[in-house]
Parts: C-alpha cells; structure tokens; sequence
C-alpha cells in the first residue's frame, strides 16, 4: 500500500468499495508503519492492534453484505493518551497513571468506532495535557515529522505527529490553550478547536474543565469536517455539551465565501511575531482577498492579558482536577508508606513530573485564603472582558486571522528551561479558548528553512461551517502551500 501515507477518508472509502484494500490491511499497515518508526518520532505510548483488527472485521464484513457503511469506515485513527479507551491504558503520559487501564470509552471513542474507525493507538502528549512542546511526557518527547531535531509542539504533540507523519490519516486531541491548534501549526497539518461545548468531554481526563474540548487533526479541511460530525451534538454523559444540533459539515464546504467579511487583529501582528511567520500569514491573506472576502484591521484590546489570565484559571482547575490522584485509587502507590500523609506526599511527588507539579503549586497558591480575590478572581473578570472582545467583534466580521504562534517550531531542549518563554508559544491561541470560541489551524506555506507555518482562523460560538467553508476555499484555492 504505497500511498498510505497520504490517503484521506474520502479516498480510504473510494479505495474499499473498489478493492483497492480492505480494512484489514489498513488496520494491519497503521499498526506496522507506527510501530516501526516510533522509535524516531515517539508519537506513541501504546498500541491496541486487536481493538482496530476487531472493528475492521465489521467494516469489511458490512462491505462485503453490501450494508452502508460509516463515515469513518476502515479510517485508522490515533487517540491522545487522556482520553478513555475502554481496556487500553490511558496514562496521561504520566508515571502516576502507567499502569492504569480505562474502565470505559470516551464518548468521542464510541461515536468514532460506532461510524466505523479503527482506533490502533494512543499518542504520546505532554503530562496530563500540560505543556507546549511534547517534552514533559513522562515517557521521552516527540520528534517533528517536519524536523526531527524540532518539537511537534504540544500538549497534543503525538497526535499531531502521527497525521503529519502518514502514521494515521487522522486523530484526536485536546484542546486547553491552543494544544491542538500550535501542533498542528508546528507540524503542518490541520488541527481544529471546536466551540467549548460543541464536542462531549466525557471520557476525557480533566486539565482545566471549563476549557478543555476535543478535536482532530487530518490532512484536509474536508476530512475535519467530517471528523467533526461525527463526533459533535450533545451528550446526556456530559453536562457541559452544548444542546445545540450539530450539522453535516460536510455538506455546508463550497468553494464560494466571495463577501466574508475577515478581520486582522492589529494585536496578533506586534513586535514578537517572527518575520517569516507574518509574512506566510500576509500571503494567506491575500489568497482570502482573492477569494472575494472583505479583509478590514480591527482591535481585541485585551489581548496582552491572555497569557497571565489563562494561566491563572487553568492552573487553579488543574490544582482541583489533580487532587484525585492521591495514591488511594487509580494511581500507582509507593511502597509501605508509614503514614497516609507520607502514602500522599511521595505518591503525587514520585509520580508527577515537574511541569505538572509546577502548576499544580501555583494553582494552590491563586486559589488559597487572601490570594483568591486578587488572583483567580481578577482573572476570572479579565476573561469575560477577552469573551466581550470577541462578542463586539463579531458583530462586524464573520471570522478572524491570525498567526497561530509567534514562531515556527523550535528546536527540542531549546525553551524547556524557561517556563515563561514556553508558554509564550501559546499567545496567540489562548484568546480563542478564554472565550470558548472555535479555531483550526490550517497550512499557510513554510519558511526558508522548511518549517511549516499555520494561520488561524476564528470564528464565533457554533459557527464551525463558517470556520470550516473559510478553511476549505483557502485549501482549494492553493493557500496552504503560499
């Protein structure tokens, strides 16, 4: 099977129904491909090859009855590692969790295989869905397909890897601040956040619950919106999923968006953004004015709060979120501790790594008597004013562009020892997620050194056909490769 690597849904379909292969062997291909190249890349924590032979089963088995078949049929697909997978482990990419097996699936798991994708892998991310740069993973970082020696990006690192690269045609991550989008950016695929709501969290593991969503990563816009209706409506599981219905997306992509109306942040584009990366951005621009839409500069004021607003409210809910793993269940357990503040202690101490422990401490801190009104509750206030931006600006423009991060990929070890300048990465992401917005990463051309860049796209609350017709038009009219 020589064009795996860049087969998208529509052709795994076309290839079943004209024989060109069976689900099997594209279960059997996944498995052996990413099996045999993880070692390079690392975007892998563990396999689950008779979960995907057992599923392709039934996708070959309705073909061969002449049943319809599901909109995911004999897709292989890579999970993040804190989403639930019923009787594979889901370690969070943490030393507390590697031995835990799930009891249940997520409900993005079941509405993925019920729609017949073939679920192969989990994919390595940072710890517990913390980081920007795939390095705090307790079991080694992931390498970039794009360049080794440069991170994927994070937290959804190998998942982003695994499409970029040709190891799964799609997969899921999780978006807290921009960790589907900066991958994807980094790596050169495409990577969507949907509106906080619009996709179930059930299942998956809680960072920061008020602004964790699920997402995926494909090869075309075409395939996420696909992706994208399979796995959105409400869930009675979830009493955070939006009861909003969700429509084929699918069928709302069509080349003609002559009239959108596309507004630039003057923010996104102050001194900071590297040169190359404006540029690629300007470019796609200019592809979107060729389409017809009306490009016009506009103003979100409280952009320059967002890194220390988001960091505030996402390090107090980690701080909560994270006090379960106490050693008393699920977790591993250090040995014959003499007191169960000693079992308590050295367990989160010996199992959680430094970044993770790092915002677990600050989060405390924002949270604790006589810090809680100057810190989480100042943040929780300057949040609604960045949700407000937004509301305003919307009023006048039916979606935003903006660089997806300041910089290319960087190279590994090369921010590791500096939090701030790490999270700094996200800046450009973090808005989005405070307001509960949709965004998705598309290619916008490479550097001079290669290095792939992402615009991104924004859009209001539900409008995800809009973000996604936007996307589909650039992508058609040649913008990823400007």
């Amino acid at each position: 099977m020589d064009n795996y690597k860049t087969l998208t849904i529509s052709a795994i379909r076309q290839g079943l129904s004209n024989g060109s292969f069976s689900a099997k062997e594209l279960a059997q291909q996944a498995v052996s491909l990413a099996e045999a190249e993880n070692d390079l890349y690392g975007a892998f924590l563990h396999f689950c090859p008779e979960r995907a032979l057992a599923t392709a089963e039934r996708v070959d088995a309705d073909l061969a009855a002449g049943k319809p078949l599901g909109a995911l049929a004999g897709v292989p697909v890579a999970v993040k590692d804190v989403i639930m997978t019923k009787g594979v482990r889901t370690t969070c990419a943490s030393r507390l969790l590697e031995n835990y097996v799930a009891h249940y699936d997520a409900t993005v798991v079941a509405r993925l295989e019920q729609a017949g994708g073939m679920i192969f892998g989990k994919a390595n991310c940072d710890e517990f869905a913390m980081g920007s740069s795939n390095e705090n993973s307790a079991f080694g970082p992931v390498r970039n397909p794009a360049a080794p020696d440069r991170v994927p990006g994070g937290s959804s690192g190998g998942s982003a890897a695994a499409v970029a690269g040709g190891f799964a045609p799609v997969s899921l991550g999780s978006d807290t601040g921009g960790s589907i989008r900066q991958p994807a950016s980094f790596c050169g695929v495409v990577g969507l956040k949907p509106t906080y709501g619009r996709v179930s969290r059930y299942g998956l593991v809680a960072f920061a619950s008020s602004l964790d969503s699920i997402g995926p990563f494909v090869r075309t816009v075409k395939d996420a919106a696909t992706l994208l209706s399979v796995i959105a409506g409400r869930d009675p599981l979830d009493s955070t999923s939006a009861a909003v219905e969700a429509p084929n997306y699918s069928a709302g992509l069509t080349a003609d968006v002559k009239g959108l109306r596309i507004g630039v942040p003057k923010e996104y584009f102050a001194a900071g953004l590297d040169p190359e990366v404006r540029g690629r951005i300007e470019a796609g621009l200019k592809v979107l004015e060729g389409l017809g839409c009306e490009i016009s500069e506009m103003s979100l004021p409280h952009t320059e709060y967002a890194v220390a607003t988001y960091y505030l409210i996402c390090t107090a809910e980690a701080s909560a979120n994270l006090a379960r793993y106490d050693g008393v269940r699920y977790t591993r357990r250090v040995d014959e501790p003499e007191t169960l503040d000693e079992m308590y202690s050295k367990t989160r101490g010996e199992g959680f790594g430094a970044e993770v422990t790092r915002r677990i401490i600050l989060g405390t801190y924002v949270l604790s008597s006589g810090y809680y009104d100057a810190y989480y509750r100042k943040a929780q206030q300057v949040r609604t004013l960045i949700a407000s931006d937004f509301k305003k600006a919307f009023e006048t423009v039916d979606a935003i562009v903006t660089p997806v991060s300041p910089f290319p990929a960087f190279k590994l070890g090369e921010k590791i020892s500096d939090p701030l300048d790490m999270y700094l990465s996200d800046i450009y992401t973090l808005n989005c997620s405070l307001a509960g917005n949709t965004g998705v990463s598309v290619p916008c051309g490479k550097t001079a050194e290669g290095l792939p860049v992402g615009m991104q796209i924004i859009c209001d609350h539900f409008q995800e056909a809009t973000m996604l017709k936007l996307g589909d038009a650039f992508e058609q009219a040649g913008g990823f490769t400007v």
